[in-house]
């Protein structure tokens, strides 16, 4: 059996230049050419994993099938590879230290004094070669962080052993950097390039190929000055120059050719020309629709739009199955709570609440929610979002004024949404909650019965409050409906609004299962109404 091939995927200059893109494009390319690849993270900082930094921080947490809370950019990976992601794709520097510690106090050392080399370093290889002891042929490793910078260091004295250690062949190094073109000057610099690759070399790490992020296209002479001063070969400067969509970056690579130049360095066949019709299909739908919505996202960190990253690609595989623009109006939920709701949401097709934690802007929501319901505007509640959808709908049809979630009001005299019987003894906040898939039946005869067209599915949840069943009756009576049930515990996952045109909510995270070559069906079938409602206003 041949030997797994690795990638490494380092950056400098800057952080967010795209490293997770050019993996997950680098990766698609493979896959195209009938390679299996996984791709995986590895994060600097000492957190054991992004589930308790404040979106503000990380932007958003994503979750994976195993319960896994990680990195934003394990979305990319499987958005573009349509294959699901897991606790192994994603390591912290704070996972290394801890396994580390953890083995250190069982006596697994036998004593010796623990180190960063060989120890943490050990620990990262061990976690770099995981994923290839599987059923792949290539693992691409994305290093966070920019190299120079403190906490990367042992990431990339590992990549160098790992180079050292493994066979020449079974190991490249891609390092993205950053070309500025100065105005003033009227022309691209590329020293900053060269800065980079010089930190890279003094670790003892030779690049292999070097992704050039450029605004403008780097012509012959500064791609020949590039190779000469970083020691590659010419043919190894790849140009990333700035994409319309970062759906268009595997197709630019392909034309720089990144996926031929690793095949060449790791000895691999080509085996076959990649066929990428379905992404140009999705692309020429994409950027030439035929309609066109507006659908208000509702959430406290719309400033902050990498908080509900994968809600925003979820709209643009939803609207590209229906040669649909889905323009995002982001409103923070704070705004609605003194300001003028109707004017506000005036001009929007749809509504969509947002997930959350804490109670800043909760009232917000409510309004937003009680517009939805009241105009007959198409709605979507995610987590917090459906959660939020049951209080409206008890305050306001059933008449409990009181009626809230203990969350945020522990003294409710009707807690519609309560603390999971499971979570009441949780102490710790890192890992704790309701992550991962879960099983839902779908009952007949329902918006999502119609949008999945499925009797069970299996979703993702991260949460700590559930819908309290005790007051079921009472709410399907007056018409709001459990439309999903975990089919173990009997959890409400779905609610839904009999006497609406669209008004869904999910006690799971769709979004976070949306790919290009398989759109959510909740989300196509909400932009289905929400065309739908467009249409009947216009007439």
């Amino acid at each position: 059996m041949a030997s797994t091939k690795y990638i490494f995927v380092t950056g400098g200059v800057t952080s967010s230049l795209g490293k997770g893109i050019i993996s997950a494009s680098l990766a698609k390319l493979l896959q195209a050419r009938g390679y299996s690849v996984t791709i995986q993270k590895f994060d600097p900082y000492l957190n054991i994993d992004p589930g308790t930094l404040n979106p503000y921080e990380h932007g958003e947490c994503y979750v994976t099938d195993d319960g896994a809370e990680t990195d934003l950019d394990l979305g990319h990976y499987e958005r573009y590879l349509n294959t699901p992601t897991s606790r192994a794709n994603n390591i912290t520097t704070g996972r290394i230290y801890n396994n580390v510690i953890t083995r250190e106090r069982k006596g697994e050392f036998l004593g010796k004094t623990v180190q960063v080399i060989p120890h943490i370093t050990d620990e990262i290889k061990r976690n770099f070669y995981l994923l290839g002891e599987g059923e792949h042929d290539i693992v691409i490793t994305e290093i966070g962080g920019c190299v120079g910078d403190i906490e990367s260091l042992p990431f990339v004295e590992a990549v160098r052993q790992a180079k050292f250690e493994k066979d020449e062949n079974d190991v490249a190094v891609i390092h993205l950097t950053l070309v500025p073109y100065l105005k003033s000057a009227g022309e691209l610099k590329t020293k900053p390039t060269q800065h980079s690759v010089q930190k890279l070399l003094e670790a003892g790490v030779q690049p292999d190929v070097l992704v050039c992020r450029t605004e403008h296209p780097l012509p012959a002479d500064i791609r020949r000055k590039i190779a000469q001063f970083c020691n590659v070969r010419l043919q190894h400067v790849i140009e990333s120059i700035d994409a319309e969509t970062i759906y268009d970056v595997p197709l630019l690579m392909e034309a720089e050719q990144l996926d031929l130049r690793i095949l060449e360095r790791l000895h691999l066949p080509q085996r076959q020309n990649p066929d990428l019709g379905q992404w140009k299909a999705f692309l020429e739908r994409h950027k030439n629709p035929t309609q066109e919505v507006t659908v208000a996202l509702v959430g406290k960190y719309v400033d902050l739009r990498d908080s509900y990253k994968s809600i925003a690609e979820a709209f643009i595989h939803a609207g590209a199955a229906l040669s649909t623009k889905v323009n995002i109006n982001w409103v923070r939920s704070e705004d609605l709570e003194d300001g003028d709701v109707a004017e506000i949401l005036s001009g929007v097709d749809g509504i969509l609440v947002a997930p959350g934690f804490g109670e800043r802007g909760v009232e917000g929501k409510i309004k937003a929610v009680n517009y939805a319901r009241i105009n007959k505007v198409p709605f979507f509640g995610i987590c917090l979002g459906m959660q939020l959808a049951v209080v409206e709908f008890a305050r306001n049809v059933l008449h409990w004024a009181d009626a809230a979630s203990t969350e945020m009001s522990p003294s409710t005299t009707h807690p519609v949404i309560w603390l999971m019987d499971n979570q009441k003894k949780v102490k710790e906040m890192g890992g704790t909650m309701r992550l991962g898939a879960y099983a839902c039946e779908v009952m007949a005869n329902t918006k999502a019965a119609l949008a999945y067209n499925r009797a069970v599915i299996r979703e993702r949840h991260r949460h700590r409050y559930e819908f309290n069943s005790k007051y079921l009756k009472q709410f399907e009576k007056a018409g709001m409906k459990a439309a999903g049930l975990n089919p173990d515990t009997q959890l409400v996952e779905i609610m839904e609004v009999t006497n609406h045109p669209w008004f869904v909510g999910t006690q799971f995270h769709p979004e976070y299962k949306s790919t290009v070559e398989n759109p959510h069906p909740l989300f196509k079938s909400f932009v289905d109404a929400v065309l739908k409602h467009q249409f009947a206003l216009a007439k």
